[in-house]
This record gives C-alpha cells, sequence and structure tokens, in this order.
C-alpha cells in the first residue's frame, strides 16, 4: 500500500482523506508540470507526509517560480513558490511502491511538462498533454502548439493501443481512441 500523490492541485484535505481512508503510505509527490491546479497543494502536502517532491522537468522552473502571480491572476489563495526535490528528465524512472514510472519529457502545454507510464499496468498520467477528445492549451506563457502536436504524437500515440490516459481534467481515455478519434491528433490528420 505505497502510493504517491501525483499534481496534488489543492484540495489536501480531501486528498488526506482519500489517503487514510485507503491507508497508503505516501511516499513521495509526483508534479507533471508546474501550473497552479496542479501544485497548489504540494509543498502543504510534502511538508505533512515528509516525503520528496518529484518532477516535473526544470523547464518548468519558472511556473513554480511564479506561483504567488499565478494565484493572483487567476483568484486563488496564496501558493509558495518552491523548488522540487528532484527535477525529471526524459526517460527517468521513478519507483512507487513496487511499480516504475517511466517520465517522458513532453513540451508544449508547458516547457517541462512530463507524462509517467505504468507498462505493467498498462496505464499513463498525462497531466495536461492531452485529453479525451482534444489536447492541452499552448496560450499561455511558453506554450507551443506545434511542439505540443509533436510531443502527443512522437512519445504518446507511440504506447500501446489499450493503454489507459489518465488526464489532469475529464474522463479517462485510451491511446487507440485518441490515436482514431481526437481532432487534433488523430492518425488522419498527420501530414
Amino acid at each position: 500500500m505505497k502510493g504517491a500523490l501525483v499534481d496534488p492541485g489543492g484540495d489536501v484535505e480531501k486528498l488526506k482523506s482519500a489517503v487514510n481512508q485507503h491507508k497508503v503510505d505516501i511516499e513521495k509527490v509526483i508534479l507533471t508540470h508546474g501550473h497552479l491546479d496542479h501544485v497548489g497543494g504540494t509543498l502543504e502536502i510534502a511538508k505533512y507526509y515528509d516525503v520528496p517532491i518529484v518532477g516535473p522537468h526544470i523547464g518548468d522552473k519558472f511556473w513554480l517560480d511564479a506561483l504567488m502571480q499565478q494565484s493572483q491572476m487567476f483568484g486563488f489563495p496564496p501558493a509558495t513558490p518552491f523548488s522540487p526535490t528532484q527535477w525529471l528528465e526524459d526517460n527517468d524512472k521513478i519507483t512507487v511502491g513496487t511499480l516504475t514510472l517511466d517520465v517522458l519529457h513532453c513540451p508544449g502545454h508547458t516547457p517541462g511538462h512530463v507524462a509517467l507510464v505504468e507498462h505493467t499496468s498498462n496505464q499513463v498520467i498525462v497531466g495536461d498533454i492531452i485529453f479525451a477528445g482534444s489536447i492541452g492549451r499552448t496560450d499561455f506563457p511558453q506554450g507551443n502548439h506545434d511542439q505540443l502536436i509533436s510531443s502527443i504524437r512522437e512519445k504518446l500515440l507511440v504506447l500501446p493501443d489499450d493503454m489507459k490516459i489518465y488526464p489532469g481534467h475529464g474522463p479517462t481515455t485510451t491511446i487507440g481512441h485518441e490515436r482514431n478519434t481526437n481532432p487534433y491528433v488523430a492518425s488522419s490528420q498527420w501530414g
């Protein structure tokens, strides 16, 4: 019953309640990217469980450094800037209990965004890279639409068709479904 909290955006009490209910021993906090809605509760969670903060890629340092400004811009309670215990690189491996997560650096939504692939259970956590029928926004500072499309096509859509995608928002989906139907990246759209 070892576990990690990925992208603890803000409702810390709800997260702690779920951890307690399932009797999980939290080993670390893992971040896919530096946007406030994915990191707002990170410091409180990491301090409460006395665990390291892993990720994202250093390309998102400017987002973590600007958490106070993000809070003001989006009308959230103030969030304190922080640096993770470990920045992630493409092809890094993260262990959680007996599981191993393979790190894929997938810039575009943010320059330091990562996806986390767990091959044994055939699942990938993608943050805001891709959603069921959509893709992440690229209109925030240092977002890059072409880079996002390349990341999705070159890093994610090459994974097995039946691999389940856990996006940061909205319902789960699969690699095959998105490859075949997502209007932004479907195979029929490839030039």
